[in-house]
């Protein structure tokens, strides 16, 4: 983060797997280098862009060289293109305003290599992928209505009937005990992790032409993407990187995608990912052969 912004930088998570890492980074910061770091959700939608009236009031409070992006994961890296062309747009609307302003997105977890602020590229599942709102502060994902300007703020639904088994102050909570125990200086990146020549979007479009899909956009990499497949689409079938269901070490982050694939009748496939540990195919229902 210092490596953009200083001490003083202000933390912008995208909604909404976003969210509850900022609010970490936030805790984490104040615990570990006494810093009150701003935080701020914002909404980006691919193909409709970021929320430029919560950019214009954020950036009212703070210069906007001195945000930084952040998000739970990178999938494919469809959100990190979209921040780019938001980040150019908004400089060529107020140049003045957005002087400074950086698309370099910060993530938790960057499988698809999409970025230099990452935590870590290993592929692994992020309570917000499967829990959704009720990890995320009971805020569904954001909206743009085809009737909404750019002076308005894009919407979002509450889920208060949730509140009962909400978890999200319990996921932070809970991750908040391990910071006496972290050691920040201690990140070993592996040479496959470091290795930016293949990209996820390569694997992806790979995986396309491998079984005629059309649509890069029904292949969703990674445990995260293929969870939210398996809850909220129509799923084709489950790909599993080659041994990984022999690995007794990556058990605990894919069980649940073997159980949802059972109950759902979901084949699963072997095969050779690279960047990923699963993969989820989305149905296509308009008569191809995927």
């Amino acid at each position: 983060m210092h490596k953009f912004n200083g001490e003083d930088f202000v933390i912008v998570s995208l909604a909404r797997a976003g969210t509850p890492i900022g609010i970490l980074l936030k805790r984490y910061m104040k615990y570990k280098h006494n810093l009150d770091c701003p935080h701020y959700s914002i909404s980006i939608i691919r193909g409709k862009g970021i929320d430029v009236e919560a950019m214009r009031q954020i950036t009212d409070k703070y210069r906007a060289e001195k945000i930084q992006f952040l998000d739970g994961w990178i999938g494919k890296g469809a959100i990190t293109r979209q921040l780019h062309e938001a980040v150019e747009e908004l400089k060529d609307l107020d140049i003045e305003r957005y002087y400074g302003l950086n698309a370099e997105l910060a993530a938790l977890s960057d499988p698809a290599c999409e970025t230099d602020l990452y935590g870590t590229r290993q592929d692994f599942l992020i309570p917000s992928a499967c829990l959704n709102a009720t990890v995320s502060g009971l805020v569904s994902r954001t909206v743009k209505l085809k009737t909404m300007g750019d002076d308005e703020l894009h919407g979002a639904i509450y889920y208060g009937e949730y509140k009962d088994v909400d978890k999200s102050i319990e996921f932070i909570d809970e991750v908040c005990k391990y910071f006496p125990n972290a050691d920040e200086y201690t990140f070993k990146p592996s040479a496959a992790e470091l290795d930016t020549t293949f990209k996820g979007l390569d694997e992806v479009k790979g995986i396309a032409e491998h079984f005629n899909i059309r649509d890069v956009n029904k292949v969703k990499p990674g445990i995260g993407e293929t969870t939210r497949v398996l809850l909220r689409r129509l799923p084709d079938r489950v790909l599993v990187r080659k041994g990984l269901l022999n690995d007794t070490k990556e058990a605990d982050n894919f069980a649940h995608i073997l159980r949802l694939c059972e109950e759902k009748g979901i084949p699963i496939e072997e095969y050779d990912l690279k960047k990923y540990n699963v993969c989820g195919i989305i149905k296509d229902i308009s008569g191809s052969d995927v």
